[in-house]
């Protein structure tokens, strides 16, 4: 202990020494240059500067302490010193003591306040009492009330400013302060009324319309831009990228290096990150080349967007590559390969990564818990739950959406009332996740209660748990209530109109779901795969064929958007339906890929309904090949030959199947009793009060029929 003091005294003589012997040579050399020692002035008011940048206050503290003579210049820099470096109350001392005060000591003070998120009223008051007034300081008054939401403050003495010191800084500031909480209306009646926009103001606009999704908008935006620098080029990638555009987005970004303009590394992060997305090998590889072509090094950000690149393409060999060439690593390069075997099914690589991980956080156990439950693997999960030192809300919502995607969902809303007895709070995922459970069970009431959680919690005007809310309601057919969450979401995204158009299709409504997109689309919305398939089906069911074969080709030739087995299931679906099973047929021929059993499937049905055998036939054959396990091409095919008198072939087809051990999966139904839903499959006595039941049933139908009806 002793020597620990003796070592800070000594240390804190040779600082002396060092400051003492640092004044008396530039003193020695400013006198020789200048007898009026300004040079040493300037020379130790930069340094107080400097110093206060660099975080040494003491250090400046010590030149400010010793210098022999002290200007305005010197007291403002030793201000804005303590003020850089969280000792507001220094520099208020500092800022009481000046006899004399510039702007720009007002100016440090002010922001002293507003950056150590002191009072803005005082920091107002300091503002008030100034004798002159420069851009400066509205520009830093302006952000302070921003800062805070005091909007109606801000736009008060913006308009009220002299209107030349309004471009740019302080109508950035407001533009900024409005993007931020996602007033882009009001950012973009600022950005119209400035005189002279300069790069930041074109850059935060393209930028806010493309995190609403509107990027065409944005587009219109970025194209009259005088000139464009790296963050406009990137939001605009980003954007097109957000809105699964991966064409444009990509296009782009070859045109911003055609132009010549230099990328950096959020550019390619950008990159990678979509470039898994949307399973983009070779543009992946392309940008991975980049990497090393200019220069870039390794650095923890850049290597973990490859990692996790490579681990959604599932090139795990690659993505351990990259991780072993990192030099620094850090828990999120850990997390990602691991989520790589994850999310390949490599569950034992990613443990054994896992168990030799220096340190694991939430992320890590979470992703293992999740690995194991997507195999179905519950017990582990659980295990691994128990294990854990400490759990969040994540890690909750984890262990409850795998008891959901296992189709356990008595164990999810269990789950979910144990998590909620620990005074853990649930977050939108959890809430989504029960939501799903709720919705696939069709149990009404028990999303009303989760609903009514929600409300408690004061989380219904989250547009993820509305959206949730939205496609819960309705599954459960409850499409007016369904409406009118929609219609209380003040930001519709994609999302909330894919929820709301595929509810609608879903529950027989195809002109209300093709009106909402058509919404949809003038509002700027750029739809994706999944709102096409609502739409195809929409058009299925009110028996729109050839608006449904438009919207069809104008995914591709409108939108870039590959149609997927599902859409092209749905398409024939809609042809099938009409009748046009030659149309059909040439569609799948057209297919790009083999056609899944979804096309085959939905072909079969129609040619059931036609009553065309051969084209039955062809369907059956392919399902049979498919999923050998299914009965469903056995008993429609044989039904077909019932239905057009060729009974023998049909018991031929249904003795195939036996011989097979095929078995039809068994009709189901359910009722929710006291919060808990008693399943009930065909030909099955699983029912534990079954006997109890058939009894009751027996008694009311022995009383139905003693009973005295009343003649008609």
């Amino acid at each position: 202990m002793l020597c620990k003091r003796a070592a800070a005294v000594v240390y804190k003589h040779l600082y002396r020494v060092k400051v003492s012997l640092h004044y008396s040579n530039f003193a020695h050399q400013s006198h020789k240059a200048r007898p009026n020692n300004s040079n040493f002035l300037l020379y130790c008011n930069n340094q107080i500067s400097i110093n206060g940048r660099q975080g040494n206050v003491q250090e400046s503290e010590s030149i400010f302490n010793r210098m022999p003579r002290k200007s305005t210049v010197t007291y403002t820099a030793m201000l804005t010193a303590y003020a850089q470096n969280g000792q507001f109350a220094k520099a208020r001392k500092l800022f009481d003591e000046m006899a004399d005060r510039t702007s720009a000591s007002y100016n440090a003070m002010i922001t002293a306040y507003i950056n150590n998120n002191c009072s803005i009223y005082e920091a107002f008051e300091i503002f008030a009492t100034m004798p002159m007034r420069n851009a400066v300081s509205y520009a830093a008054m302006i952000t302070g009330f921003v800062r805070r939401g005091m909007f109606y403050e801000a736009e008060e003495l913006y308009v009220n400013m002299p209107a030349r010191w309004r471009d740019s800084v302080c109508s950035n500031a407001l533009i900024s302060g409005y993007l931020k909480v996602g007033r882009l209306e009001e950012a973009a009646r600022i950005f119209e009324a400035m005189v002279e926009k300069d790069v930041v103001a074109w850059g935060s606009m393209v930028d806010g319309y493309c995190k609403k999704g509107r990027v065409i908008e944005a587009r219109e935006i970025f194209d009259k831009m005088p000139e464009k620098n790296v963050v406009a080029w990137t939001a605009m990638v980003d954007g097109y990228m957000k809105v699964d555009c991966f064409k444009d987005g990509f296009d782009l970004f070859l045109s911003m290096r055609r132009g010549g303009m230099a990328f950096n590394s959020i550019t390619l992060t950008i990159l990678f990150e979509a470039c898994g997305r949307f399973f983009r090998y070779r543009e992946g590889v392309q940008v991975h080349g980049l990497v090393s072509r200019f220069g870039f090094d390794y650095d923890i950000i850049l290597g973990n967007s490859i990692i996790t690149m490579y681990g959604r393409l599932g090139f795990m060999d690659e993505a351990n590559k990259v991780f072993s060439m990192m030099s620094k690593r850090d828990a999120v390069s850990w997390n990602s390969l691991i989520s790589g075997y994850v999310h390949n099914g490599e569950i034992e690589e990613a443990y054994r990564l896992f168990e030799r991980m220096p340190g694991k956080d939430f992320v890590s156990w979470t992703t293992m818990i999740t690995g194991f439950s997507s195999k179905g693997n519950l017990e582990k999960s659980i295990e691994l739950f128990n294990m854990m030192p400490e759990k969040d809300d994540v890690t909750w919502t984890a262990i409850i959406s795998g008891f959901v995607n296992n189709e356990q969902y008595e164990e999810a809303f269990r789950w979910f009332i144990e998590m909620l007895r620990k005074d853990v709070r649930p977050n939108q995922l959890t809430l989504s996740s029960v939501l799903s459970a709720s919705a696939a069970t069709a149990t009404l009431n028990q999303g009303s209660q989760i609903h009514a959680h929600v409300v408690k919690m004061n989380m219904d005007f989250d547009v993820s748990i509305q959206n949730s809310l939205v496609s819960s309601y309705s599954k459960c057919g409850n499409v007016v209530d369904a409406y009118r969450i929609f219609t209380d979401i003040d930001e519709r995204n994609i999302v909330s109109y894919n929820s709301m158009i595929s509810g609608f299709a879903q529950n027989g409504l195809g002109e209300e779901a093709l009106n909402l997109f058509r919404k949809m689309k003038d509002e700027g919305l750029v739809p994706n795969q999944i709102t096409f398939l609502s739409v195809l089906s929409a058009c299925n069911h009110v028996g729109l064929v050839e608006e449904g074969f438009i919207y069809f080709k104008s995914m591709k030739t409108l939108y870039n958007i590959e149609p997927g087995p599902e859409h092209y299931a749905c398409m024939v679906d809609i042809l099938g339906r009409a009748g046009s099973l030659a149309e059909a047929i040439d569609l799948i021929n057209s297919m790009t890929f083999e056609p899944p059993p979804g096309v085959w499937g939905a072909l079969l049905g129609a040619s059931r309904t036609h009553l065309n055998l051969d084209l039955a036939k062809l369907a059956a054959q392919h399902l049979m090949e498919l999923e050998p396990d299914s009965a469903t091409p056995y008993v429609v095919l044989s039904d077909l030959y019932s239905v057009i008198g060729k009974k023998r072939d049909g018991n031929r087809v249904r003795m195939k199947k036996k011989l097979k051990r095929i078995r039809k999966s068994p009709g189901c139904s359910w009722i929710i009793l006291k919060d808990k839903v008693h399943l009930f499959l065909a030909g099955r006595k699983s029912c534990l009060d079954l006997k109890e039941i058939e009894v009751t049933l027996q008694t009311i139908s022995k009383g139905t029929k003693e009973f005295d009806w009343p003649k008609q």
